[in-house]
């Protein structure tokens, strides 16, 4: 029986998914390996000072210039590299000590940046740890690095353009974006509706503005009262208390609008609700196909987000709403045609994969213990 394994996740704070996805996995190698060592760390704390601004710098053509950011995000969806390898070779010296010190039999990388320096750290240090890279809904060539031996992808159409980039089809397979084991034992809908308040005749549009409350809720709402379908709306603003309390001043009072900050029962609310509004960002995508809840993608960040839009047509498991004046007629048109929002609502629940964590858990595990065994003859008759 192989030792148990030391398993090292490599993770960033960068908006809510990686994050989420590394402690799903974390848990699923808990419940899978009781007396596995299994640590979730935030990678570029373990960076040079200057290397982590220099990983943060892309929020100021994001934020100041998004054409431009659109542009620099193209070029590195092509590239072998997210940025210069000098740079991250010298940035990164510590994040190599550290996993020097760690000693992992497996380092997982929940980001394609993490997933070049767990590379680097590999090739440079000769170490002979496994790399699985977690594709979280955010294809870039730069996955692709010889020292990977697994890619868990979240669905069968990112992995197919992982290998038609040039990734080994062997290392390759679909296991879905990690989340919260929560999703795989949903509660009914009525029941979530008892719960939460919810009248269970009444339309629930649910808002999402993601983990860190990005969005423009202003613009949103300004298209929703255009509605003539009696709907309830709920906004969930994450860790953004500035946009929490201009939401409650605004439209507090409104009877038909609830805005919550934080939550932690997001499996509810989803289930509880008929149609989602957010941009779209993997995490949250997946676990509302867990709840089968279409999304309308709106304000994506430009680059992988809106590549995420084109998926999400693609697979008919919601609309991508490129114009605000769009999706009050969008909205329209779903509630009046039941048979249409049904057939949204199936197409996302075929999507669900709740019990992705342990898969990919699995699928890391099985791997480790191919290697072990593989390794032990040798070893025993020397």
């Amino acid at each position: 029986m192989p030792a148990e394994p030391n398993i090292l996740i490599l993770s960033l704070p960068h908006g809510a998914a990686h994050q989420r996805a590394a402690r799903a996995l974390q848990a699923a190698f808990i419940t899978l390996r009781p007396s596995a060592r299994v640590e979730v760390i935030d990678t570029l704390q373990h960076c040079t000072a200057w290397f982590r601004a220099y990983y943060n710098s892309y929020l100021i053509p994001l934020t100041l210039a998004p054409a431009w950011w659109r542009w620099i995000e193209g070029r590195q969806h092509q590239s072998e590299s997210t940025g210069p390898g000098w740079v991250y070779q010298r940035g990164a010296r510590p994040l190599f000590r550290y996993i020097q010190n760690f000693a992992p039999d497996v380092v997982i990388a929940t980001e394609v940046g993490t997933c070049e320096l767990a590379a680097l750290c590999k090739r440079e240090t000769r170490a002979p740890f496994l790399l699985a890279g977690v594709e979280l809904m955010d294809f870039n060539r730069a996955w692709i690095q010889p020292e990977v031996d697994l890619f868990l992808t979240t669905h069968p159409d990112l992995a197919a353009e992982l290998v038609a980039e040039g990734a080994d089809a062997a290392k390759v397979i679909t296991t879905g974006q990690p989340i919260d084991p929560v999703f795989a034992s949903l509660p009914g809908r009525q029941a979530s509706r008892d719960k939460l308040g919810i009248n269970p005749h009444a339309v629930q549009i649910l808002i999402l503005f993601g983990g860190t409350g990005h969005g423009n809720p202003d613009r949103i709402l300004g298209e929703l009262i255009k509605l003539k379908h009696p709907i309830k709306i709920l906004m969930v603003t994450g860790r953004n208390r500035r946009l929490e309390n201009h939401l409650r001043e605004r439209y507090g009072n409104s009877p038909h609008m609830r805005v919550l900050g934080w939550v932690d029962n997001m499996q509810e609310w989803m289930v509880a609700s008929d149609l989602m509004i957010s941009k779209p960002g993997g995490g949250t995508l997946t676990e509302g196909f867990a709840c089968g809840l279409p999304m309308l993608a709106f304000d994506p960040l430009p680059g992988n987000e809106e590549r995420t839009c084109r998926w999400i047509e693609k697979w008919g498991a919601g609309a991508w709403i490129q114009k605000p004046e769009d999706l009050a007629p969008k909205i329209e048109s779903l509630l009046g045609d039941p048979a249409q929002l049904a057939a949204l609502r199936q197409k996302a629940a075929a999507l669900a994969r709740p019990h992705a964590s342990r898969d990919g858990a699995l699928a890391v595990l099985e791997l480790f213990l191919r290697k072990t065994q593989a390794v032990e003859p040798r070893s025993s008759q020397t």
